[in-house]
């Protein structure tokens, strides 16, 4: 299993990329110091998985071995249980090595817009923006939302956020597609059964050393203040920036930050990360002649639904895996999709 996790390799990488943080002008790429920083605490988590699982696998020899010269079967159970956390530990990393996409380790950019439905994709698209927190908090993702457009009546149009951590983009990128919510409208007096639908889109944020062809000429670069519910972060400047890429009519914008300097930065992070994205996209469709659009935000086009009237489910129409408790999905309990999707993408 040690070959598997190819413990070696991962040691003489920390070893050069400790050397290379020792050198005087190590911090002077802040970018490039903190991704080799963040490579070098994965690489070492890694080693130090590996050594406790190790470790643990040795003390059920010894136990196994201590109960069969004294035939003691007294320790039957605590075998079992040991052997079944050692299993458990075993399959996630396993599951974690299957992602090894080019960019599953990068962070993720992800947005949500509301689709059809009106003010209920509306609100559906802000419950999708709590759910995502929710399941990013759960696994220690850090999250900057660079982007939130409230609507005029209820939750949100659109919302964009960076999500930090191990591979982010390689488990987030299963959640790439139209969501589809089925359930009695708290906008309708007369609490009829609406449908409403939400987008989904999900890139990696890319490394300033992968080239993504961006022309000047091909920007239209619009600044506008900043909305949200006040307070004193809400800029009363027209700090915000919204970047439209003409050819392919992809839109970036950020309004997080403080000054209009820094969203346009962040509003090109963005922007290059879509375009690669829709070029990989483009890419595949020539290879493999398949349409990759996903279609309008509407019925016929959703990887998942989640209903709440008549009955409770949330069913996901790739994999065929459903579950009926639709509030824990809700809260950020999505691990049993997304990893049913990556394991079928596997196969």
């Amino acid at each position: 299993m040690g070959a598997i996790f190819d413990i070696p390799n991962k040691e003489k990488e920390i070893k050069s990329l400790q050397e290379e943080a020792a050198k005087a002008d190590f911090w002077s790429d802040a970018q490039k110091a903190q991704k080799t920083s963040q490579r070098i605490s994965l690489l070492q988590k890694d080693i130090q998985t590996w050594n406790q699982l190790h470790s643990q696998i040795k003390d059920i020899e010894v136990i196994v071995e201590m109960a069969i010269e004294e035939g003691d079967e007294s320790l039957n159970d605590e075998i079992k249980s040991e052997l079944q956390t050692i299993i458990k530990q075993v399959e996630a990393l396993e599951f974690e090595l299957m992602l090894d996409g080019e960019h599953d380790q990068n962070n993720a950019i992800l947005s949500i817009h509301s689709g059809a439905g009106g003010i209920d994709a509306a609100d559906w698209a802000n419950m999708l923006l709590r759910m995502y927190l929710r399941w990013c908090e759960q696994h220690d993702y850090k999250v900057n939302l660079l982007e939130l457009t409230p609507n005029d009546e209820a939750g949100i149009t659109s919302a964009t956020m960076l999500i930090s951590g191990p591979y982010a983009y390689g488990y987030l990128r299963a959640e790439d597609g139209i969501h589809r919510l089925v359930r009695l409208s708290p906008f309708d007096f007369n609490q009829r059964r609406h449908t409403s639908f939400a987008s989904v889109s999900v890139s990696p944020e890319i490394d300033d050393n992968i080239e993504v062809e961006i022309n000047e000429s091909d920007l239209r670069i619009n600044t506008y203040r900043s909305s949200g519910a006040g307070g004193q972060h809400v800029n009363v400047t027209d700090s915000a920036v919204r970047i439209t890429h003409i050819p392919t009519g992809i839109v970036a914008q950020c309004q997080n930050e403080r000054s209009q300097h820094r969203n346009r930065e962040m509003a090109m992070k963005v922007l290059r990360s879509r375009l690669y994205e829709y070029y990989r996209q483009k890419r595949e469709e020539e290879m493999a002649k398949l349409q990759g659009e996903k279609g309008e935000i509407s019925f016929g086009n959703q990887i998942r639904s989640y209903v709440l009237h008549p009955y409770q489910r949330v069913k996901d129409l790739r994999t065929g895996i459903e579950v009926s408790k639709v509030e824990a999905v809700l809260d950020g309990d999505l691990d049993v999709f997304i990893n049913a999707y990556l394991k079928r993408e596997r196969s």
